[in-house]
């Protein structure tokens, strides 16, 4: 299976429609929910990443940066069908050396629970002196 990474600058119409269909492949969105935001959360952040095999997008994710100093990995996902072949970490590990080229240095993220060993084995560590904060 080859597998293609591209850090993407613009989302397609059909993109678009294929990350809707990850997103909701993932559970991150419902059958009925919109999927508009997906295309613009990518747009707007430092970076996005797709992995395409047969020329659909199969995984995905992005970071949040100021491209200075700081970035947050987020929405790491790749179809249940093309698990367990090392694509997300491959995603995971292409947003961290454009980050670095760019000369970002601290590189965090907040994963979900049943996530620390894919993350501990790209070489994140858990902060149990931090606090996770998020507004209700």
């Amino acid at each position: 299976m080859q597998i293609e990474y591209r850090i993407l600058k613009e989302i397609t119409p059909d993109e678009q429609n294929a990350m809707a269909e990850l997103y909701r492949e993932v559970g991150w969105i419902g059958p009925g929910d919109s999927a508009e935001f997906i295309a613009a959360g990518m747009a707007n952040s430092a970076i996005a990443v797709g992995a395409y095999a047969d020329g659909r997008i199969i995984g995905m994710g992005r970071a949040l940066s100021d491209n200075v100093s700081d970035a947050y990995i987020q929405d790491i996902a790749v179809s249940p069908a093309f698990r367990k072949h090392g694509i997300g970490g491959e995603i995971v590990r292409t947003i961290i050396a454009e980050l670095r080229r760019r000369g970002v240095d601290w590189i965090a993220l907040v994963g979900e629970p049943g996530t620390e060993r894919f993350y501990r084995e790209l070489g994140f560590e858990a902060k149990p002196d931090h606090t996770f904060w998020k507004l209700p």
